[in-house]
């Protein structure tokens, strides 16, 4: 019995320097049964020469090169273009564990899941100070520092498991700014579900938070949760990344128009009121990065 195709999101601006540790992360998963799509969103630099000679070495990478239109319209077409039952997503920065889609099909056939979502590792890269001295024979000696001493963290907040969209939803105001719930990246969808509901899409018109509209919205539809302790993803925090450089008046405005889909979810959960101090921490909380 053939399984399922998993249909995995790559949207690529200017990843030249990360988009080959990245594809190679996916087509080397030990899930062979991908529909590898990657978006080349007007990258100005040589990301998609680079995109194509990997497309030439792998049947199952299917290349679109488009105009820039940002990373959420990007992902919406992906979305859109995807034949695959279950939706994964990667950043063009990051990697996935070798055993990453095995496990979230795995986890989501045997329990009829409408979302995994799963731990995931933070890596921040170790910079050596100008001053030390390396020693000269050893030429590589600075990017094995680099690796070695690279600050690695896991987050996951939920126990292994099977959980209702009420236990979802408690569990999710534990930590309701945390990129562990906000992310699409560590998580796997039901594409048929997507594609029944036209508001299950990225935000465009958000240029922060868009991942956490996305996943509010297609929890209102979700009945059925499976949470994994094994970190799956590679989350590389550079300082030079979206994240970092978004302005504080962008991020408020943001979790402010954010704040009325929480309210909104939990109301029709008939959670609201034994959540709403949560609901409010989220304007105030911050994220794990």
């Amino acid at each position: 019995m053939q399984k399922p195709l998993v249909s995995v999101i790559v949207p690529i601006y200017n990843a030249q320097n990360n988009i080959v540790r990245c594809v190679e992360s996916i087509r080397r998963q030990t899930y062979g049964n991908l529909e590898i799509l990657l978006l080349n969103d007007g990258s100005k630099d040589v990301s998609y020469p680079v995109c194509e000679m990997l497309s030439k070495a792998d049947a199952r990478i299917v290349l679109i090169d488009k105009e820039n239109s940002g990373v959420s319209a990007t992902r919406n077409l992906g979305m859109r273009m995807a034949r695959g039952k279950y939706l994964q997503f990667v950043d063009a920065d990051d990697t996935l564990e070798p055993f990453a889609t095995e496990l979230l099909v795995q986890r989501a056939e045997d329990n009829n899941a409408d979302l995994v979502i799963a731990a995931y590792n933070r890596i921040v890269p170790y910079k050596p100070k100008k001053e030390a001295k390396l020693d000269p024979l050893l030429p590589n000696k600075k990017k094995q520092l680099t690796e070695q001493l690279a600050k690695f963290q896991t987050f996951g907040f939920l126990p292994m498991g099977f959980m209702t969209k009420e236990e979802f939803a408690c569990g999710l105001m534990q930590e309701p700014a945390s990129f562990y719930y906000g992310v699409m990246w560590n998580k796997l969808y039901r594409a048929d579900l997507v594609r029944a509901h036209t508001d299950v899409r990225c935000s465009e018109e958000m240029t922060w938070s868009e991942d956490l509209y996305f996943n509010l919205t297609y929890i209102r539809y979700a009945e059925r949760f499976f949470a994994l302790t094994a970190p799956i993803y590679n989350y590389y925090d550079n300082p030079g990344s979206a994240v970092h450089l978004t302005k504080v008046r962008t991020a408020i405005t943001a979790r402010t128009a954010l704040f009325s889909y929480y309210k909104e979810l939990y109301e029709q959960l008939g959670l609201y009121e034994e959540n709403k101090l949560q609901i409010f921490k989220y304007l105030i909380s911050s994220s794990e990065t």
